[in-house]
């Protein structure tokens, strides 16, 4: 299980993102959706222990990310939005490199090296320099090193950002393929990447939580059926509680 427990954080007096609690349990795919400046990258970043929490509790298959830091890393895979990488490197050198600093042997590494660069489709420039390698394919290798130790929970912000439609195709069939026991977060502007891969959406709107539900459940919200309709009835619903008055006792 990925138990979130009260999660919050502050920029500068102001609430990045308000306490929030959810659980996801393997073979569930929950997308984050939610205007720019909502909060996900900053929810994804303490989920994944990269950015330290003000409040709240992260637990990653029963360890305390907070107490038990390097045994919950280590049963992730996060992909960053704008994800470093090192432009000096190959693909290979770049992935294998990645694998040795999580204690993989060589011998484990000629196992799982090739499988990353298989399934996200990157032999054809596997020995290119990464600085040479296009926008797509610079995704796609920091996509493998993101899952190349096989881990039990995946994060992934904007995993299809660059791709083209016939990457994004393929990366959305990886993606479902390696649900089976496994927990995966996404974050996504792209609500057609929600309904073709998601079982919950979990909106997020001022750094707040507004909706958690399926796919189906939000796109009931409003007549059209649509998805798209669903997100726009629950942003509205929230931009209408901002602006509401405050009601002062007489």
């Amino acid at each position: 299980m990925l138990i979130i427990e009260g999660l919050s954080k502050r920029y500068g007096g102001r609430q990045g993102v308000e306490p929030a609690s959810f659980t996801l349990k393997p073979g569930e795919i929950a997308g984050l959706i939610g205007p720019n400046g909502a909060g996900k990258t900053t929810m994804l970043r303490m989920i994944a222990g990269s950015l330290q929490p003000d409040e709240g509790k992260v637990s990653v298959m029963g360890f305390d990310l907070r107490t038990q830091r390097q045994s919950a890393q280590a049963l992730m895979g996060y992909l960053p939005e704008h994800a470093p990488l090192y432009d000096d490197m190959t693909p290979r050198s770049y992935i294998g490199f990645l694998l040795a600093a999580r204690g993989f042997t060589r011998k484990e590494i000629a196992v799982a090296l090739p499988l990353a660069l298989s399934r996200t489709q990157i032999e054809p420039v596997a020995d290119e320099r990464i600085c040479r390698l296009s926008k797509g394919y610079r995704q796609r290798v920091a996509f493998a090193g993101a899952l190349a130790h096989n881990p039990q929970v995946l994060i992934l912000d904007e995993p299809t950002d660059g791709l083209d439609p016939l990457q994004k195709r393929a990366s959305r069939a990886l993606i479902q393929s390696l649900s089976p026991g496994r927990i995966i977060l996404i974050s996504t502007h792209v609500l057609d990447e929600i309904s073709a891969l998601c079982t919950r959406v979990i909106t997020i709107w001022d750094g707040h939580i507004c909706g958690d539900e399926s796919p189906e459940a939000l796109s009931a919200r409003t007549p059209s059926g649509r998805l798209e309709d669903g997100f726009f009835a629950l942003a509205d619903a929230r931009a209408s509680l901002n602006a509401a008055p405050e009601v002062v006792e007489p």
